[in-house]
């Protein structure tokens, strides 16, 4: 990044962060953009810059890990079986926020704790994930030479390997706040996942 791109990015997780403190001290729907603003001493014009809006902010997340997994989906071989790539391309997000620094750990950590408090914004969260599932599907079919608006395969291989990481999450339902073992938990689910499917149940034809 640049200098300017580093300063607007430091802006952003400014804001993100404030934006999180207070949903978690005084409730999402008590907190208003204006006092998101004014704790990072920006105008709710800056703040509108960044995010559409307090919901945009809870969904940054989504956002990011979107591109993630999409940039390195497509650093896979497309020879590579799909179910295989998008599976080492969600491990490359859970390295990714493994060897975070401990603000990224800290911010990702209150997100979760955000979602489990609130059922309405949970399903947000949901309806964001479905998005995203869409859109790796249209990737995947690309790769198996299929077309996502008439083929099935691809938005089933895209719903195994999101499922895989939601049951890495969420069950059975974990104790823990450490990300390092949540991701140990996911890693599992992912390894379980590779060994349940008979191979080449993935590939057209």
């Amino acid at each position: 990044m640049g200098l300017r791109e580093r300063k607007k990015e430091k802006t952003r997780l400014a804001i993100l962060d404030a934006a999180l403190d207070l949903f978690l001290e005084q409730g999402y729907e008590t907190t208003t953009v204006e006092q998101i603003a004014g704790s990072v001493d920006v105008s709710a014009r800056t703040f509108f810059r960044y995010f559409t809006g307090k919901e945009h902010v809870v969904l940054w997340f989504h956002d990011n890990s979107e591109e993630l997994v999409t940039e390195a989906l497509a650093d896979r071989p497309d020879s590579e079986p799909p179910f295989t790539s998008l599976l080492e391309a969600l491990r490359t997000m859970m390295r990714l926020f493994r060897d975070g620094t401990p603000e990224e750990t800290e911010r990702f950590l209150k997100m979760q704790q955000l979602l489990e408090n609130n059922p309405v914004l949970a399903g947000k969260s949901v309806a964001r994930g479905v998005e995203t599932e869409r859109r790796l599907a249209v990737e995947i079919a690309r790769r198996q030479g299929c077309d996502a608006e008439t083929d099935q395969l691809p938005h089933l291989v895209v719903a195994y390997a999101m499922a895989t990481v939601r049951v890495g999450f969420e069950c059975p339902r974990p104790r823990e706040t450490d990300l390092a073992q949540m991701l140990e938990r996911v890693e599992a689910s992912l390894a379980l996942a590779e060994r349940s499917f008979q191979p080449g149940w993935d590939l057209v034809g």
